[in-house]
């Protein structure tokens, strides 16, 4: 996420040792999961790499380990997924993320601002990781669109990498109403 609070994959800065961080971060994952939108995005890039290396050796790890880990697609409009280690979620996002918390013994990524939105205010999320990259675009998608809830967060760690870019790890601690006085 850029500094002024917008997703926008184009204005950040995806060197390799970002790569080489969410390459961890992916590989200690279970499964990730997607809306249409980022998982028809990331479809149509990553296996291209996979098919024809960079030559960046984060980048080309990175691919290879995005195609492997599971992916569950969230869509009232795909049908069928094509892409390897797919799976079309068939029940609502609440339900299917809580049969996914019980069975799973490595974390749930997810990988969609729309996702990360409904699960907030689902209060289905352990641990907030944002990346901030040092960038100020000015429009776009924010991250936070149409949160009327305030959610208070601790920090648990920082990390910060040579672009500039720091990733924040935050806990929810509790939920307060926007109107809340107390």
């Amino acid at each position: 996420m850029t500094v002024d609070g917008y997703c926008d994959h184009t204005a950040l800065i995806a060197d390799e040792e970002l790569h080489q961080h969410y390459n961890e971060l992916l590989s200690n994952a279970g499964a990730i999961i997607y809306g249409r939108v980022t998982y028809q995005l990331m479809e149509n890039y990553w296996p291209t790499v996979v098919e024809k290396p960079t030559g960046e050796k984060a980048t080309d790890e990175f691919a290879v380990i995005i195609q492997n880990i599971l992916k569950i697609v969230f869509s009232r409009t795909l049908n069928n997924v094509e892409w390897k280690n797919v799976k079309l979620a068939k029940g609502g996002v609440k339900e299917e993320v809580l049969k996914l918390k019980q069975q799973s013994g490595k974390d749930i990524l997810v990988g969609s601002p729309s996702l990360i939105i409904t699960l907030a205010k689902l209060s289905l999320i352990d641990e907030y990781q944002f990346c901030i990259h040092p960038v100020i675009v000015g429009h776009g998608l924010p991250l936070f669109k149409n949160i009327n809830d305030r959610t208070i967060l601790k920090l648990l760690k920082t990390k910060t990498f040579s672009s500039g870019s720091i990733a924040l790890y935050y806990e929810p601690t509790k939920k307060l109403i926007e109107n809340d006085n107390a």
